[in-house]
């Protein structure tokens, strides 16, 4: 729309773009990623197969996007094809062959040579199919079908709209993430499930694999060069760690793992990584609830990260770029960042695991806007409403109980395909009421799956007092205590707040139309306000209670104005100085 470019714009690989393999947590030696050009067409949504295309498109960017080649809108009444040929190398023969998408937005279709794969709902997980016995020799077809309504309908879509205006965002449909192809053996290890405990000193391992045939398991776990552990385990193990190194943003200590499927002598080996940590509410000196890590009270200093990009939206536009924008976060000396109504590819969690970045997993908002009313006044007025019963499911635009289920369904996958996540230490399943439901019954699910991990179960709204805080989000208003907060309570956590904006020319999206919450005329103004916020407002509530902070934001979003760095990420809007002094201070 804009114009506006990051400087790795000039820089993208368009024969493969995001080349680097996808799945840290579960590598494989051999893999072949597709991602690269495709012919593309966009039909009518009762169109049969077109025989022929529109064009190029450079996947896995949007067709919206300016990185794709094509930068147009895909409305709803329309259908994305996608069409690519392929031939396998020779690491191929005799294995099964696994077709991977990362993320599709939103319900696809897949052929392979005329035959129908599979069909995929959900515009923010992996999937995978098994194409082996559709596959030809020498050349093969992949042809995808994705319909995506965005804001037109029901479905999780965080802030996408057709229309982009405020803080609603253009639109990314279609593939948007790495497209691969993986051989293996068809006897092989699916999925882990790794489960630190610091305490006890071990690595709960848990193995799904698809061998019915007597095949053995056997782990290494690794320090560096140093063997910690190395041998035959069960599907369901428990690793000795002893004296374990303990994973930290201040010392991001990753161990290494080797897990062997040895069946007569065939091999499937996948390699891993861990961390030894611990997240739990414990109570300080005072008898004030806290965040704790480690067993010792955390504060935690975050902002929040939409993970958005001028010229390819919610597509990182590289591996640099996404380690650049967790490693300034950290440098500005803030240890948590709140990953905003997006889940990322599964690289950038990899990158904050290695970095040293705590992160909040938001889950993706979906339904129709629920109304001023619900959504700004009342919440204001610390009027919360409850959200489980059938007036308020219609009034949160939630009345289906299919789109209920669906909204669940998706929410478990979230968690279960990033439950490795070392640094990931809190799920947040609903955000300012949008979409929301049964907070509490879904955030007790969520303990109930994951008792690992913090829940901030209605960031912001109608708080249903559910698992773990006081979530609140203040901007512009003066930030105070909640009402409701006692020290015999809930942590209390500030999840959003700031906004403090700068309007820098020829570094924004629309120079006419953008907005923030506070405007200021220069860096000198914004980072003398940023430092007057916190040394006032914020700093003198942590002995009150307060346990963790969201400022707003990493960077720009296309209208919004109000981040850390330019939504081209070539200006420092605040002085860095200012914010490490006053990061400092953030602690208990």
């Amino acid at each position: 729309m804009s114009g506006l470019r990051t400087n790795w714009f000039d820089s993208i690989n368009k024969n493969c773009p995001l080349a680097e393999y996808p799945r840290p947590q579960l590598e494989r030696k051999s893999w072949l990623c597709l991602n690269g050009e495709f012919d593309y067409a966009v039909t009518g949504e009762n169109a049969e197969m077109p025989k022929s295309f529109d064009g190029k498109i450079i996947v896995p960017f949007s067709i919206e996007s300016e990185a794709s080649g094509v930068n147009k809108k895909l409305l709803p009444e329309q259908r994305l094809w996608y069409r690519k040929k392929f031939t396998l190398t020779d690491d191929f023969s005799g294995k099964r062959a696994l077709l991977h998408f990362e993320a599709v937005d939103w319900q696809c279709s897949v052929w392979v040579n005329s035959k129908l794969m599979g069909e995929h709902t959900g515009g923010y997980d992996p999937f995978s199919f098994d194409i082996t016995d559709a596959l030809v020799d020498g050349e093969n077809e992949l042809v995808v079908k994705v319909y995506d309504p965005t804001d037109a309908g029901h479905q999780q879509r965080g802030k996408q709209v057709i229309e982009t205006h405020g803080f609603w965002y253009t639109a990314t449909s279609g593939i948007w993430q790495t497209v691969w192809l993986e051989p293996v053996n068809y006897c092989r290890i699916e999925s882990i499930k790794l489960v630190p405990d610091i305490d006890e000193g071990v690595i709960g391992i848990k193995v799904n694999h698809t061998c019915e045939c007597g095949g053995k398991l056997f782990a290494k776990v690794l320090d560096g060069e140093k063997v910690v552990f190395d041998g035959e385990i069960s599907a369901d193990a428990k690793i000795p760690v002893p004296d374990a190194k303990l994973w930290s943003p201040e010392n991001p200590f990753l161990y290494d793992l080797v897990l062997i499927l040895d069946c007569d002598g065939e091999k499937d080996e996948v390699k891993s990584y861990f961390g030894m940590r611990k997240y739990s509410i414990i109570n300080d000196s005072q008898g004030i609830p806290r965040l704790g890590l480690n067993n010792k009270p955390y504060f935690q200093r975050g902002l929040l990260d939409q993970g958005y990009w001028p010229e390819s939206q919610l597509t990182p536009p590289c591996d640099e770029a996404m380690i650049f924008d967790i490693q300034k976060m950290k440098d500005l000396g803030y240890n948590m960042l709140r990953k905003h109504i997006k889940v990322e590819p599964r690289r950038w969690y990899y990158h904050c695991d290695r970095i040293g970045m705590l992160v909040w997993q938001d889950m993706v908002s979906g339904g129709q806007y629920i109304g001023n009313i619900l959504a700004g006044a009342l919440p204001n007025l610390s009027i919360h409403v409850k959200d489980n019963k059938e007036n308020m499911y219609k009034a949160f635009k939630r009345d289906k109980p299919e789109w209920r289920e669906e909204f669940r369904q998706e929410l478990w996958r979230m968690i279960d395909n990033l439950y490795n996540s070392v640094s990931i230490c809190c799920w947040v399943p609903f955000n300012e009421g949008w979409g929301q439901f049964d907070a509490k019954e879904i955030a007790l699910k969520v303990k109930e799956l994951d008792p690992t991990r913090f829940v901030d179960h209605a960031s912001g709204w109608h708080d249903q007092k559910g698992p773990d805080f006081k979530s609140m989000h203040r901007y512009i208003v003066p930030v105070t205590p909640p009402f409701s907060f006692t020290r015999k309570g809930r942590p209390y956590v500030l999840s959003e707040y700031g906004g403090y904006s700068w309007n820098i020319k020829n570094h924004v999206w629309n120079e006419k139309r953008s907005f923030g919450y506070i405007m200021y005329p220069g860096k000198e103004a914004l980072s003398k306000a940023y430092k007057n916020l916190h040394e006032k407002q914020i700093i003198p509530l942590i002995k009150r209670g307060l346990s963790a902070t969201v400022y707003t934001q990493v960077s720009d979003v296309e209208f919004e104005v109000n981040g850390i760095y330019s939504y081209d990420r070539k200006v420092l809007k605040l002085d860095a100085d200012t914010v490490i002094e006053v990061n400092k201070k953030l602690t208990y």
